[in-house]
């Protein structure tokens, strides 16, 4: 039996990068659907994993609704990372090692499917639920390199952006953040459950405690971010089409910043905390695509900061020619 042609032949470069980057906002709402499910109580809503109850299909309850919902944008995730791969396979002028990070990004989604059913014989145990959720931003982060290096393909690469210490403090960036991301998850499995009774399993640290972690965590990282952003704004000329992107991360961090406070001084409200998993899930990729972008910006970003160099050299020689 053969393929379609249009399933067999080759995949256009820049069909490609729409893939990837459908793939990654795929997979980011995958962490926003799984959030939900342990913010609403709703992790045992199927027992008797993979079936849902005695049925392969969920009953009329709002729990078992929920979880089965999960794994329908699980499902999603996985196919849209599946698809990712055989394409990056079938993309002319895409480097082998772009390959093997799709490959390894589909290979994280697809441990998930096991990781979460384990989630649910252990009873939620909050290990394996943090575990869950990690596993799925490693899998956006390697979404974000594939996408990057799509549109690279398709559009060109542009030069570096920046001095060489400035790139490695980004990449040193992206450990403070995972590190912040984990303090996080420790925190959050440590204080009450929003969302579920109160017998659901805790990791038994003390909230106060992990918090504090988590905050010192992340003033380290606002100050590194703080850091590459005057950097880059002092040289806006040769990167300004990444400051977009550190403009976005910085209405993300204000507005984390803002849920976080609130949330903690009321009780973690748990449509309040979905919205802070939310958010850590952006700036995280957000922080990688920076980080990226410095060292392998696509043509688009190195372009815009030359048609501004370029442009700020026609001004100046017209101010010359107007004041000789």
């Amino acid at each position: 039996m053969r393929l379609p042609a249009r399933l067999a032949g080759p995949v256009s470069a820049h069909r490609f990068a729409q893939i990837a980057t459908l793939s990654l906002l795929t997979f980011g709402l995958v962490v926003a659907s799984g959030a939900f499910v342990r913010l609403t109580g709703s992790g045992l809503g199927c027992d008797n994993w993979p079936r849902c109850g005695q049925t392969p299909f969920p009953a009329a309850d709002f729990h078992a609704m929920v979880e089965f919902g999960n794994r329908i944008v699980a499902l999603a995730g996985l196919l849209a990372s599946l698809a990712t791969w055989l394409a990056s396979r079938r993309v002319a002028g895409l480097a082998g090692w772009v390959r093997r990070v799709a490959l390894a990004a589909f290979l994280g989604a697809l441990a998930q499917i096991p990781l979460g059913g384990l989630t649910v014989i252990l009873g939620l145990h909050p290990l394996a639920v943090m575990s869950h959720f990690l596993l799925a931003l490693v899998v956006v982060g390697l979404s974000v390199v594939v996408a990057f290096e799509a549109w690279s393909n398709a559009l060109g690469l542009g030069a570096p952006v920046g001095p060489h210490w400035l790139r490695v403090v980004a990449i040193i960036g992206v450990g403070v953040c995972a590190v912040m991301v984990v303090t996080g998850a420790v925190a959050t499995a440590s204080g009450p459950h929003p969302g579920a009774s109160s017998d659901v399993e805790r990791l038994g640290l003390g909230i106060r405690d992990t918090v504090y972690v988590h905050v010192r965590v992340a003033a380290a990282y606002g100050i590194g971010f703080l850091l590459v952003s005057w950097q880059l704004l002092r040289a806006r000329r040769e990167a300004a089409g990444v400051l977009p992107l550190v403009g976005v991360l910085l209405v993300v961090l204000v507005a984390q910043m803002v849920v976080g406070e609130v949330q903690y001084r009321n009780a973690l409200p748990w449509g309040l905390v979905l919205v802070h998993v939310a958010l850590a899930a952006t700036i995280w990729a957000l922080t990688v695509a920076i980080a990226y972008a410095l060292w392998r910006p696509p043509a688009p970003l190195a372009a815009r900061a030359a048609a501004t160099a370029e442009s700020t050299e026609r001004d100046k020689a017209r101010l010359e020619q107007a004041h000789p």
